[in-house]
């Protein structure tokens, strides 16, 4: 019995000496932030991984990253409403004043998100609402929504205000006036802040900012339906104006170029034209030349031919006179007298009748004197012949 009794002991005391050493060290991991507030007080904060003395003390984990899903509603500057989800992550301190300011304040990871970081993207959403229509958050300034938020959270909510403006519905086309909230800007051209980054001031990193929906009430998507179409209707009223202008600027160009086309058609006609003629006359000109060049060489060999012949002419007269001149043509001469007393013979030898008269007077008669008469016909027609001729029959040199 005694010795049970001992064996309970001594498993008590165990299972109170493991239940104390649980709260003696402490396991801290890579991804978190451990504060050790100790039996005095005292705080440690331990943001290295590893076992960490407790010493009976209490401990709270932070995560070193955290994110916050918000969805939060919005209200615009035409007064329509819409339902912002996204999502922001963060970051919590790593420096020991930081965190220990953070859990003096906050004291738990629900504490810094629910009263810090969710209050601030909240406030930031509501404060960016007004800086547009409901119909600009939903197209041309999406991304200016989501950049003011952001901006927001990280360095404080802007500080703005209002105008009354007048201006067209968008959709009735009825003039209205609406209250415009608008930017107030520093000297420097950056927006003046209300307060500064609240989370800044703790030290709280954000980041990653993502807008998953932007769910407008029934009537808003109704009126940015309508608003679509208007618009719709007016850039498909302006593309088939674009579209019918651009066909006529088509036409007007395909027309132009057509001419253009007809008009350096007509020029190339020309051109060849030119071209054609310029080579014909080029043509012409070369043959009228080689014509000239032919006629000027034929006047050059008639010239030389009239030379020629002029020199033989020439020659020959020379020859004949000097000929003349040494025997006065006395071949010639005989040549001639010889025929021309040929001529006579032959003609008084085919006559007939008798050559003289058959009575003369004064003379004798008889045969004798027939025959005188002939003789001195014939010496007188020889000398006449001779005469004609110039052909001298005299004895030159006779004594």
């Amino acid at each position: 019995m005694m010795r049970k009794i001992i064996g309970v002991g001594i498993g008590v005391c165990l299972l109170i000496a493991l239940t104390m050493l649980g709260q003696l060290f402490e396991q801290v991991n890579a991804n978190e932030v451990v504060v050790i507030q100790s039996v005095s007080g005292q705080l440690t904060i331990n943001a290295t991984p590893g076992i960490k003395w407790q010493g009976f003390g209490k401990v709270t984990s932070y995560a070193k990253r955290g994110i916050y899903e918000f969805d939060t509603k919005v209200r615009f500057n035409d007064g329509a409403h819409a339902q912002m989800k996204g999502s922001i992550q963060y970051e919590v301190p790593l420096n020991d004043v930081q965190v220990k300011d953070l859990h003096t304040r906050f004291g738990s990871q629900e504490a810094v998100q629910t009263q810090l970081v969710q209050t601030v993207v909240d406030k930031s959403v509501y404060m960016t609402g007004p800086l547009m229509s409901s119909k600009e958050s939903y197209a041309e300034r999406r991304n200016d929504l989501i950049w003011f938020v952001e901006n927001q959270v990280e360095d404080g909510v802007y500080k703005t205000t209002q105008r009354e403006v007048h201006e067209a519905d968008p959709v009735t086309g009825q003039d209205k006036w609406v209250t415009r909230v608008e930017l107030v800007k520093g000297k420097d051209g950056l927006p003046e802040r209300q307060e500064s980054g609240v989370l800044r001031g703790f030290g709280i990193k954000t980041f990653n900012f993502s807008l998953k929906s932007l769910d407008y009430d029934e009537a808003v998507e109704k009126q940015i339906t309508a608003q679509q179409q208007a618009t719709m209707d007016v850039q498909t009223a302006m593309a088939e104006s674009k579209k019918a202008e651009q066909r006529a600027l088509t036409a007007e160009k395909e027309g132009q170029a057509t001419a253009a086309k007809a008009r350096w058609e007509q020029e190339s006609i020309k051109a060849k034209a030119v071209v054609q003629a310029q080579q014909e006359k080029e043509v012409a000109v070369l043959a009228a030349n080689r014509q000239l060049e032919v006629a000027q060489l034929g006047t050059q060999e008639a010239e030389q031919y009239r030379l020629a012949v002029l020199a033989r002419a020439e020659a020959d007269s020379t020859y004949k006179k000097k000929v003349m001149d040494a025997d006065g043509a006395l071949k010639d001469k005989l040549a001639s007298w010889q025929a021309v007393n040929a001529l006579y013979a032959a003609a008084l030898g085919a006559h007939q009748g008798p050559l003289v008269p058959s009575v003369v007077l004064g003379g004798g008669s008889g045969t004798p004197g027939q025959q005188s008469s002939v003789n001195d016909l014939m010496s007188l027609l020889m000398a006449k012949t001779a005469r004609d001729v110039g052909l001298d029959l005299s004895m030159r040199g006779k004594q």
